[in-house]
């Protein structure tokens, strides 16, 4: 980190915290956000899964693999935090959030995409064996021109596109064939021979200028292509194309299938392959010159061109990429659903937010006086960067989103307050240096007389503590652990959004926008406030309105009374076993108590048949005091024109009876519309993957730690997180809350604020070690667990804060949320001071890396060594 304080280098930052700024604001007031489900509501569509042409049942098995596919396919389309689950053996309900066009969503979602390569036998009659395709049957039915080419072909002198402006149609056929020779456009197949084979004609289908071909069986299906992307055609970058990739087989039956085809003429409708949608030819291009016969396209790559646009393209992509669903479907009913949260929990969650960062900010400023009110001021500024991020590149806004980003907020100071302490600490030290000084009769530098010239320039000076220097040098040695907290936190953040989907995918989108905006705030905008204020002459002359000019009575008082803290160490490690055990237990004593998403339950809907109106806010009122399993967290929405629509876990019909009587008295009547069992929102395989994102990104985060640090500190703090992770999973269990959606979002929100502490911890032994070489590893650890513990609870403090805003004012929407987070945030602490650090102890017998001081000296005599080779090479012989 720069250490630079210059006029120069203090306009920059602030030139592009300004430029930042500004585009933040541009985005938060120009772009609309997105809205979750829970917020604003949506599009409810009702699929329903048909047998399939090959005999495949659509029973509950196959259609929860036709969800599993309209999941990636929604995912791709860019519609996040969708709900999607079976209702009942073939039904499934897909809920979009904040849909432009319903109607075109249910067109890509609905859609088969049974994708298949063909070889052209010949030219037939229109509505002859097969399928005729319905003439402008969609959006990819029958582009105009086409081509199949790798996709090197365009510099390898392949073909180009005809010039702009000529028209085909007032062209000769000799002057349109010498065109189509010498260009990149489609060589139009004149009528041309029958298949030689009829009984090898698989189906007869129309192309892009309605001439009927003769297909023969699919030489390839669509589970063989690997991806496929949208992008500018490579020859003129004006035409939108679809670069497809295939797999495993793919790839050997794509060279064989256009090899076969370039065995005959140019201009042979034969020489062509059909490339076939849902029983229509999306694109028929003719192998291109340079293909030899026998030989075909090798890299298992081609080109799909037509007359796309940007729009068509991605989503011709999207349907490739995604895959065929298993079973064809049809829309059995499609209507609006109104938020899933009322009014009043929104408002009482956001005036909770808003109370929770005052106070947040009040207390830090109490703590770090001046220093800390402009923080808190950078916070406000991280705020709107952050939220202009989230609406640029359109994510979907849920509450528990909301929630863990308002908790961000809170945590995002962390970066301010590890600076903060690290130049109380350099103040300290320049005060103590400058009495030592004064004591041993050094003179003030305004003190030295008359004295001029080299005289004075060797005197040594007593030079006063000076708070921009302490501020730049605290920056300077917090910045390694701030680099590893965000490192590891962003590690993390990347898996789940590469490897995950839905939620867990969506938490990590607003985790890594958070940690970057974070590092921006505290770095940057933080750092041109603090040094523009400590610069001024009343804070120069008055340095304790600044905060900074000396270290926290508390932490005083403990460096000086030095408790033992680590002398309880085994204490720590037994109390954590038990614990451990207690919580694991607890699926074994008690029933868990899963969430809808990952159990499935039943929806029912009722029309208000009576005179009394009811909100969804009173109707929820209304449920929440019924007496059956999971009735405070049953969800309660608007649905279609009025109607009730109420989901729940798996409940009996007479508690479903009872739902109906208590709806009825408080509206003088209800009349049951629909009654579904619904299956799990989070089904096998979404679970599988978000669980192995998780993996992955806990062993990364450990072999980065093992890197940065020592492999014992790594093993040591993902050993403190899994009983963390542990401790709150089970707390749960045995109080009988609901493991759901919500929870998952607070246990991810958990394990970054744990890895983040045992890292600050770590880096700070690995400091203290560095300048230690007498003390014992234990002593150094205890040292450095206290001269962090002041950083750990003015963090935590904040967060608890705004938690328990959120505790008691948000609502029962966001209760079990903060529940969760409050003991995982204290836990956390406690993990990492009596689980990390002993087990780090432990571990040291076994961990044979040199110790920091060790690696300092080695890394000094090589620069030495270095320096002195140079000067010894830049010897000039006279």
């Amino acid at each position: 980190m720069s250490s630079q304080t210059g006029a120069g280098a203090r306009w920059l930052r602030a030139l592009i915290s300004l430029l930042v700024i500004l585009v933040a604001f541009g985005a938060a007031w120009f772009i609309p956000p997105r809205l979750g489900l829970d917020l604003s509501g949506g599009t409810q569509i009702v699929l329903e899964t048909q047998d399939g042409p090959d005999g495949t049942k659509a029973d509950s098995a196959n259609t929860d693999k036709v969800v599993e596919v309209l999941r990636q396919r929604i995912d791709r389309l860019g519609v996040a935090e969708a709900n999607m689950s079976r209702s009942g053996e073939n039904r499934i309900i897909v809920e979009l959030p904040g849909v432009q066009d319903p109607a075109e969503a249910a067109q890509i979602v609905g859609q088969t995409a049974q994708l298949s390569f063909h070889p052209v036998l010949g030219v037939g009659e229109a509505g002859g064996q097969g399928v005729q395709a319905p003439q402008g049957g969609g959006d990819f039915a029958n582009p105009p021109s086409d081509e199949a080419r790798a996709p090197s072909d365009s510099e390898n002198g392949g073909e180009e596109a005809p010039a702009e402006g000529g028209d085909p149609a007032e062209m000769s056929p000799d002057e349109l064939q010498d065109l189509l020779g010498g260009g990149g456009g489609m060589p139009q197949a004149p009528a041309g021979p029958s298949a030689e084979n009829p009984e090898d004609v698989a189906m007869v289908l129309p192309d892009q200028d309605g001439t009927a071909l003769q297909l023969g069986a699919a030489a390839i299906q669509g589970d063989r292509v690997s991806s496929a992307d949208a992008a500018l055609d490579s020859v003129n970058r004006a035409q939108w194309v679809v670069n497809v990739g295939f797999r495993g087989e793919g790839r050997d039956q794509w060279q064989e299938l256009t090899g076969q085809a370039a065995c005959f003429q140019e201009g042979d409708p034969r020489r062509r392959v059909a490339i076939v949608l849902d029983d229509q030819i999306i694109s028929s291009p003719q192998v291109t010159p340079e293909t030899a016969c026998d030989v075909g396209m090798a890299g298992g790559q081609t080109t799909i061109s037509g007359d796309f646009t940007s729009e068509t393209a991605n989503e011709l992509a999207v349907l490739i990429e995604g895959g065929s669903l298993p079973l064809p479907v049809t829309e059995v009913q499609r209507q609006t659903v109104g938020p899933t949260l009322g009014a009043a929990a929104i408002q009482a969650s956001a005036i909770a937010a808003v109370l929770g960062i005052a106070f947040t900010a009040l207390y830090i400023t109490l703590v770090y006086r001046l220093v800390g009110f402009l923080a808190s001021i950078a916070l406000a500024f991280y705020t709107l960067i952050a939220y202009g991020a989230l609406v640029a590149i359109g994510a979907t806004l849920t509450l528990p989103g909301l929630a863990g980003f308002v908790l961000a907020i809170g945590m995002a100071i962390d970066a301010n307050v590890l600076i903060f302490e690290r130049a109380r600490e350099e103040h300290q030290r320049q005060q103590r240096t400058y009495e030592a000084n004064k004591s041993a009769g050094l003179k003030d530098p305004d003190e030295e007389g008359k004295e001029t010239g080299a005289l004075a320039r060797r005197r040594r000076r007593a030079v006063p503590p000076s708070l921009e220097k302490a501020f730049v040098q605290g920056s300077q040695k917090a910045w390694s652990a701030v680099l590893d907290t965000n490192v590891t936190t962003l590690l993390a953040a990347g898996l789940l959004f590469f490897f995950a989907s839905g939620t867990v995918q969506g938490f990590g989108v607003t985790l890594s926008l958070g940690t970057i905006a974070s590092m921006f705030s505290a770095l940057i905008i933080a750092r041109v406030f603090v040094e523009w204020a400590v610069r001024r002459a009343v804070i120069k002359k008055h340095p304790a309105v600044s905060g900074l000019n000396r270290i926290g009575a508390v932490r005083t008082w403990m460096v000086e009374k030095n408790p033992q803290i680590m002398n309880y160490r085994r204490v720590g490690l037994i109390v954590a076993a038990l614990i451990t055990v207690t919580a694991i237990a607890a699926p074994l004593v008690r029933d868990t108590n899963l969430g809808v998403e990952f159990t499935g339950g039943r929806v029912l809907e009722y029309e208000i048949t009576g005179d009394e109106h009811i909100s969804v806010d009173e109707a929820r009122d209304v449920i929440s005091g019924l007496d059956f399993p999971g009735a405070d967290n049953a969800v309660v929405q608007e649905a279609g024109d009025g109607d009730i629509a109420v989901r729940t876990g798996d409940i009996s019909d007479p508690e479903a009876a009872g739902i109906a009587d208590a709806l009825g008295e408080a509206t003088g009547g209800v009349e049951l519309v629909s009654d579904e069992l619904i299956g799990p929102s989070m089904g096998d395989e979404l679970r599988n993957r978000a669980l192995i994102a998780l993996g992955a990104a806990l062993a990364l985060q450990m072999i980065y730690l093992a890197w940065r640090f020592r492999w014992s500190f790594g093993v040591s703090t993902m050993l403190s997180l899994a009983f963390n992770i542990v401790l709150v999973t089970g707390l749960f269990i045995w109080l009988g809350k609901p493991i759901d959606g919500v929870f998952l979002a607070a246990i991810l929100s958990v394990i970054g604020f744990t890895v983040n502490d045992t890292v600050v911890v770590f880096d700070r032994v690995r400091d203290e070690w560095a300048g230690d070489e007498k003390s014992s590893f234990v002593e150094i650890a205890n040292r450095a667990v206290i001269n962090t513990l002041p950083r750990t609870v003015n963090t935590t403090v904040g967060a608890w804060i705004i938690l328990g805003f959120l505790t008691f004012l948000g609502g029962s929407s966001l209760q079990d949320f903060s529940i969760a987070m409050l003991v995982g945030l204290t836990t956390g602490v406690i993990s990492t001071v009596f689980v990390a650090v002993p087990l780090a102890i432990f571990l040291q017998k076994w961990d044979n890396t040199p110790p920091p001081h060790v690696l300092k000296e080695r890394k000094a005599k090589q620069k030495v060594a270095a320096k002195a080779a140079r000067d010894a090479d830049d010897g000039a012989v006279v």
